[in-house]
């Protein structure tokens, strides 16, 4: 997975903004996070935020990444973490992301597989033959004796 997103294209229904719609040029991007254009391009170049890019290889910012920046500005200079620990925060964070929705997915597969079993369990209690009846042991107590004596060759 390289971090690019897949851009929509005219013809494929509406087209739609979300926060990963790639919108903004540097020079907007810059203004929108606080941040000098060039250090938006020195963040490119760390793999701290990563733009789309135009055919022209233009860099094109989208609201997530917008964010980001500014996340990037406030761990930076107000918690004092240097750009190496931020990277390594940002990879994290998209770590537990993708664990995340892993545990989400399999969660659903568990789900469906005991949705089955109990659906098959309850298929072969169906298939049972009612005209048998169950054997029960005898209680103690209540047992009947026959007793049939022996007939001697009269």
């Amino acid at each position: 997975m390289d971090g690019r997103r897949r851009q929509p294209r005219f013809g494929e229904g509406a087209y739609q903004l979300t926060d990963e719609t790639p919108v903004y040029v540097i020079s907007v991007a810059a203004q929108l996070s606080g941040l000098h254009p060039q250090t938006l391009r020195q963040y490119d170049r760390l793999g701290l935020v990563s733009p789309d890019r135009t055919a022209g290889r233009g860099r094109r910012y989208s609201a997530r990444d917008i964010e980001l920046l500014r996340t990037v500005q406030q761990l930076s200079q107000d918690e004092g973490i240097n750009l190496a620990g931020i990277k390594r925060i940002i990879e994290l964070e998209n770590q537990v992301a993708a664990l995340q929705q892993r545990v989400a997915e399999l969660s659903a597969a568990v789900d469906g597989a005991a949705a089955a079993l109990r659906a098959r369990e309850a298929q072969v209690h169906a298939s049972y033959r009612r005209d048998l009846v169950p054997y029960q042991p005898p209680v103690p107590g209540n047992a009947l004796v026959v007793w049939r004596p022996k007939h001697t060759g009269d």
